[in-house]
């Protein structure tokens, strides 16, 4: 995939984000067994979640090609985009 598609494929999700339930909590299991990229709306990767890690999904949607992306809270601050399909929530 290239910049542009990751970068339109954010924006995208961006536009059509739903708020999440607030209980929404889960665990990053990525099953390629690397860390899992935070990205923000423009798909720049602003950080990286390592497997186990706990994230609260603020908000959810999917992009142009019918991917599924939650916009996450990790850490004491950290905010921002990944792949839905590699997080388990309970």
């Amino acid at each position: 995939m290239t910049i542009l598609k990751i970068f339109a494929a954010a924006a995208a999700v961006a536009l059509f984000a739903t708020p999440a339930l607030a209980s929404d909590r889960c665990k990053v299991t990525d099953p390629t067994g690397t860390p899992l990229n935070v990205r923000r709306a423009d798909g720049k990767v602003i950080g990286a979640l390592r497997n186990g890690s706990i994230v609260h999904v603020l908000r959810s949607g999917a992009d142009d090609r019918g991917r599924p992306w939650s916009y996450v809270a990790y850490g004491t601050n950290g905010e921002g985009w990944v792949y839905r399909e590699f997080i388990s929530c309970w």
